[in-house]
């Protein structure tokens, strides 16, 4: 094999491989073949985009930029870009300054764009961390372009430059020469000292969204002409946690492996990955309880290669899609997602609880680290599943104190009472599918009630407990909040901390008639059919008062949800209006209206203010003699 090329010497003809004749054209990786040559083949970098073409629209050409962000989201390749743009000129056009439309190569593109252009120079500071090769730059930014607008001088990694070597830069970069322009790539902004990123544009290149990479891989796969799945595709999306660049190398290894074609497994087996839909089985036989079957599966997964702290991992990935699609059902629309974890996926949402799954994570959250240090790893990944399954049987803490507090009422009944008027334990919630279980017959793996059985276990002539408080002489319950207006009942369902009923209320409620004990509304489109029940069974238990709540075919007035945004935007086209506003956003192009915020009106000078905060007339302010 040619190390320098990635072709085959001497084995013509093997499945997958370029055949001799096709071996002298040197192969170049995916990551490189499609790297971006112009503004336009960027992606998920819109904002920064803009930015550039407002500022060279309008001449407000900054000395010096800052790139910043995570390995493989384009920072090299922009500032070669940024260096194309400066200098863009083409043979018989007459010369319009630096611009981002670049629809054709100019005179200097292609050698910006192989890094040998002798006006755009390009250094690593990890190799070139010295004060010297500094100077060697101040003393060559004296002389103009040799052939090019500007002289453009790209520093990588210039967060491994020395304290020296910062030092040095400071004059210069503030007070370069018209014809020197310098763009900084770093992944790590806090070491660049302030001094330097002040004197700086500074552009923090984002991490690409899922769906715009999946597409992406997707165009790069039909160019290629590699069939590839869209499971796998979304498994390298993942793995690549926002990174182009691992993502097309990713994608390289997987065409590879795969003799050309790109499939799910194929992809498993290259990333050690257990397979999604045998995550799904396993997730749910821990959260049944079923710790033979969890196992079992575990097992499996192990003899066929998925390490157990991936395992672990995947589980805590996927109990935290669960809860995204519990609380947000817009993130199944997610490309990446498959069909069985989409349709699953929901199925977990309706029957889990956010306690369950809350707990669920944070026991996965510090299983993963124990699993990877552990001497045998899949012992320490089965002791973690025999938590997650029993903690989905384990009370909440305040279900535990009711329980307790039960139990040391049935340890001390009423005397003469029959064992058949002793309170009953209330029920608690099911965490695993959302019924009701009684707390007598719930699998517990430890006695929970424990601290309760001392009173049951002392002696006939020990001194009686302390009894519990006589039903008289309990305080009185508060009394239940009026609601006078459904604005209340939205503000009751969030002192109650029920989240998923107050989104509800807020986004799928059109008032059609509201008074005390009767709703009637619209549902929006998209709402859940029982909400009007579950309105009605949430007020019966906080207020103790029975509600007719019932749904319309009226049109009814917006969703509180509406209103609220169309407030907002009301309040920023106002804004925009304004012509203070409009100056500032005519002298800074790019600069945008992101919140508008109502303030309280200043006090008059005919007003002091009191010890509250609140205006009063300066004639009945108070005295300030001592």
């Amino acid at each position: 094999m040619d190390a320098s090329t990635g072709t085959p010497d001497d084995e013509p003809g093997l499945p997958g491989f370029a055949s001799p004749a096709s071996a002298a054209t040197p192969y170049r990786v995916l990551a490189r073949k499609y790297r971006p040559t112009n503004f336009g083949d960027l992606i998920g970098q819109d904002a920064m985009v803009r930015t550039l073409a407002n500022g060279f629209a309008a001449n407000r050409i900054p000395q010096a930029w800052m790139l910043t962000g995570v390995r493989g989201v384009g920072k090299t390749t922009t500032a070669r870009i940024l260096a194309r743009g400066l200098n863009y000129a083409r043979a018989g056009v007459p010369d319009t300054g630096p611009t981002v439309s670049m629809p054709e190569l100019g005179l200097h593109c292609a050698a910006i764009m192989e890094s040998r252009h002798m006006d755009v120079l390009e250094m690593d500071a990890a190799s070139h961390t010295g004060i010297d090769d500094v100077r060697a730059i101040i003393d060559g930014i004296r002389y103009g372009p040799v052939s090019a607008r500007y002289k453009v001088y790209i520093v990588d990694e210039v967060h491994m430059l020395s304290e020296k070597a910062f030092n040095a830069f400071l004059k210069t970069l503030e007070e370069p020469p018209p014809h020197a322009k310098f763009v900084f790539a770093t992944t790590e902004i806090r070491k660049v000292p302030v001094t330097i990123l002040s004197r700086c544009q500074r552009f923090d290149l984002r991490r690409v969204e899922a769906p715009i990479l999946h597409a992406h891989l997707a165009k790069v796969c039909a160019a290629e002409k590699v069939e590839a799945e869209d499971e796998a595709l979304g498994a390298i999306v993942r793995a690549a946690e926002g990174s182009v660049r691992d993502a097309l190398s990713l994608l390289d290894q997987a065409i590879a492996h795969g003799a050309g074609a790109v499939t799910a497994q194929s992809v498993r087996d290259m990333l050690g990955l257990a397979d999604r839909a045998r995550i799904l089985d396993l997730f749910e036989a821990v959260m049944r309880g079923a710790v033979p079957a969890a196992f079992a599966e575990l097992r499996a997964q192990y003899d066929s290669g998925a390490d157990p702290s991936v395992v672990l991992s995947d589980l805590a990935a996927f109990t935290h899609l669960v809860t995204r699609l519990k609380l947000v059902p817009e993130t199944a629309s997610d490309p990446t997602l498959s069909e069985t974890e989409r349709v699953r996926g929901g199925q977990f949402a309706e029957k889990l609880s956010i306690r369950a799954l809350s707990r669920a994570w944070q026991i996965l959250l510090k299983a993963i680290p124990e699993v990877q240090a552990a001497p045998r790893p899949l012992a320490a990944a089965e002791m973690a599943i025999v938590r997650l399954a029993y903690a989905a049987d384990l009370p909440t803490p305040d279900e535990a104190l009711r329980q307790l507090k039960a139990e040391a009422a049935a340890a001390s009944p009423e005397e003469g009472a029959p064992p058949s008027a002793r309170p009953s334990l209330p029920p608690i919630p099911d965490l695993r599918g959302g019924g009701q279980t009684a707390v007598a017959t719930a699998p517990r793996p430890m006695p929970v009630a424990a601290p309760a059985a001392a009173p049951v276990a002392m002696p006939a002539s020990a001194p009686a407990p302390i009894a519990m408080a006589a039903p008289a002489e309990r305080p009185a319950a508060p009394p239940a909040p009026r609601l006078t207006r459904y604005e209340d009942v939205v503000a009751l369902a969030d002192a109650n901390r029920d989240i998923l009923l107050k989104t509800a209320l807020e986004r799928d409620v059109h008032l059609v008639r509201f008074e005390e004990g009767r709703i009637e509304f619209r549902l929006a489109p998209g709402g859940r059919a029982t909400l009007a029940t579950d309105i009605a069974a949430a007020l019966l238990r906080w207020t103790g008062q029975r509600w007719v709540v019932s749904i319309s075919k009226e049109e009814g007035a917006p969703t509180l949800d509406a209103t609220v945004k169309a407030a907002t935007e009301t309040r920023r086209e106002n804004a925009a209006a304004d012509p203070f506003v409009r100056e500032v956003l005519t002298r800074f192009p790019g600069a945008e209206i992101v919140d508008v915020r109502e303030t309280a009106p200043l006090p008059t000078p005919d007003q002091a203010i009191t010890g509250d905060g609140d205006p009063v007339p300066a004639d009945e302010a108070p005295d300030d003699d001592f």
